[in-house]
């Protein structure tokens, strides 16, 4: 494949040595990976080591300081390996929120460790029965002194087994909606009063632990509030929906591209009736449609990267490119 239109000769460089890194790292330990449930521990340090977790981050806080993009490049090459468990999207999340909102005193305690690996970040936001409807969550934040105190529940968090720097969506204050939203890290090894629930079995993505989460009377300092003041957390998490939405549509497009690429390898070994399966007429039509949507897709999400490094993408835009590279990467892996 041709690099992408967005791609200089670091990009192309870059993305050799993620694609080197996941066929050595991730390719022998796919199967194990799913049955135990969870990427490990060690992989993410030798991720981090590799320069996969830290691209983005600035080079005083442990990173390589590089653009947004390189980490596209990331979600591109893992979908092309076709991995879904190694849960590098919601970590790079944490790692934006820190960048976006947290204090300077933050970024040199939390990004460093997100950077190498030695944190593994979490967004503990959907609760059980109220699903995404963040305004109704009823975990709670309430300040005693100098420290928050945490009680409630959240489900299907992503990394949930294995974070250990997590992000907790609370109300900070019970009577309003949206502006009673607050964002809260919390370290789980330096609390009491922290429990992870069940690894849920889930119909796909069986290698990523997605898991139940429990807050009782978990104390943190008040200074592990992301941002300047309570409230925040709402227009926090909308105002970085542009780049998760995104990422979304690239590691799509990268799952378009393995399809397609195991398929014309099936066929072109494979023989029926004398011939080889690419040979039938009705083989290449398929493997024709498939290529075109996949390539249209490319041109859209080349497009939005683009916008997205120059500051331009909007929130729209963005939603297109989760919505139609999710809707493209299921026709094209179904055909």
């Amino acid at each position: 494949l041709k690099p992408s239109s967005w791609m200089n000769d670091d990009h192309v460089a870059y993305q050799d040595a993620v694609r080197q890194f996941l066929q050595a790292e991730v390719m022998p330990n796919k199967e194990r990976w799913t049955e135990q449930g969870f990427v490990e521990r060690e992989f993410w340090l030798k991720a981090g080591e590799a320069g996969l977790l830290g691209a983005t981050i600035p080079e005083e806080y442990g990173g390589s300081g590089a653009a947004r993009s390189f980490d596209a490049v990331t979600f591109l090459e893992q979908g092309r390996a076709g991995d879904s468990g190694w849960g590098f999207g919601v970590h790079n999340i944490v790692t934006h929120y820190l960048l976006a909102y947290g204090t300077e005193a933050q970024k040199k305690r939390w990004l460093p460790g997100l950077a190498s690996g030695e944190f593994v970040g979490a967004i503990a936001m959907t609760e059980p029965g109220t699903g995404s409807d963040l305004q109704s969550v009823r975990t709670r934040a309430e300040l005693d002194g100098d420290h928050y105190v945490i009680d409630g529940a959240k489900t299907f968090i992503t990394n949930g087994q294995t974070a250990n720097l997590i992000c907790v969506v609370a109300k900070t204050d019970a009577d309003a909606k949206a502006s009673g939203i607050s964002l809260i890290m919390v370290e789980t090894d330096e609390v009491d009063g922290f429990k992870r629930g069940r690894n849920l079995n889930k119909v796909g993505m069986k290698r990523q632990d997605t898991s139940e989460l429990f807050f009782e009377g978990v104390r943190v300092p008040r200074e592990n509030l992301l941002g300047p003041k309570e409230g925040q957390g709402f227009y926090q998490l909308m105002n970085q929906l542009v780049w998760e939405r995104l990422l979304v549509g690239v590691s799509a497009l990268g799952a378009c591209d393995l399809a397609l690429a195991e398929t014309l390898a099936y066929v072109t070994e494979r023989k029926v009736f004398g011939k080889r399966v690419f040979e039938l007429q009705n083989t290449r039509f398929k493997l024709a449609e498939a290529t075109t949507k996949t390539e249209v897709l490319r041109a859209f999400i080349d497009q939005c990267v683009t916008e997205f490094d120059a500051g331009t993408l909007t929130t729209a835009k963005a939603s297109m490119a989760k919505y139609w590279g999710s809707e493209v990467q299921c026709e094209v892996i179904d055909e």
